[in-house]
């Protein structure tokens, strides 16, 4: 089972080119990070954690320029999104944010992507929050298009546009990894479309089957983003055919990043091999 981190880039904590060296030199695989726009002063959606949002969400860094940066300074690290918010953005570009991350970057992109829970965010971006799942499914069935085909075409009810030209390619073929993020719906959309699954750690091992099992019979990838530090739960995790885990990376500044990034990288030793 691979080991990554994920975090909220920011302002206020490590730079993406120090974390991502550092990363790399702890021998820790991937580096997801998460994305808001922007925080509505005026926000009824509940925080999903619970209490106030924090402090971070307001602060997000853009991901693609971010680990376009830390393509640069790496060489093995896997880039990945987790998650993007697609039905905030325009498809046809993040498509071409994407394949061009994934050149640069010599093909180590994983497109992590999720419907949400702001749903005064998902507004401002003229999203509209009832129809967001169905808004996915086009955009995820487009942006393959757009990644595969020299001539694309898409005509559906959110998604339509006639032949077009798009480059570049990805490196990956016939395109990155694809992930969703979420709980039991997004399991189920993750089957149907034929990609992998991001979902929340459970806190206990013993939730760690439960959680699976109706993703288990699909033979998909799973990356679990975050999982407790808790070996007992890694274990499980491992056991139960995980393909990856990220661990949570607090934002906050270089020397207090790097201080973590040695205790994850002992933690992950144990499943190398």
């Amino acid at each position: 089972m691979k080991i990554g981190v994920n975090t909220f880039l920011t302002d206020e904590g490590i730079s993406p080119t120090k974390l991502g060296s550092a990363l790399e030199e702890r021998g820790l695989e991937s580096l997801f990070l998460a994305e808001h726009s922007h925080i509505p002063a005026a926000r009824q959606s509940v925080y999903p954690g619970g209490g106030e949002l924090p402090r971070v969400y307001y602060r997000t860094m853009d991901p693609f320029v971010a680990l376009g940066a830390v393509a640069a300074v790496t060489e093995r690290l896997i880039l990945g999104t987790g998650v993007a918010l697609l039905i905030q953005r325009d498809l046809i570009h993040t498509a071409k944010e994407v394949a061009t991350l994934d050149r640069i970057s010599d093909g180590r992109v994983v497109f992590g992507v999720g419907v949400g829970w702001n749903r005064e965010e998902m507004a401002d971006h003229g999203t509209d929050p009832r129809t967001r799942g169905a808004l996915l499914d086009e955009q995820l069935e487009a942006i393959i298009t757009i990644w595969t085909r020299e001539l694309a075409e898409y005509h559906g009810e959110f998604i339509d546009f006639d032949p077009m030209y798009a480059w570049p390619k990805p490196r990956q073929q016939p395109h990155p990894p694809i992930y969703i993020g979420g709980a039991e719906a997004a399991a189920r959309r993750a089957v149907r479309h034929g990609v992998g699954w991001i979902p929340n750690g459970v806190s206990e091992a013993a939730a760690v089957q439960a959680q699976l099992a109706e993703f288990a019979d699909s033979g998909l990838p799973v990356t679990v983003t975050p999982a407790p530090r808790n070996p007992a739960v890694l274990d499980a995790y491992a056991e139960a055919g995980v393909e990856r885990v990220t661990l949570h990376l607090q934002t906050q500044p270089e020397s207090e990043s790097l201080h973590a990034l040695d205790d994850f990288a002992k933690l992950a030793e144990r499943y190398r091999g």
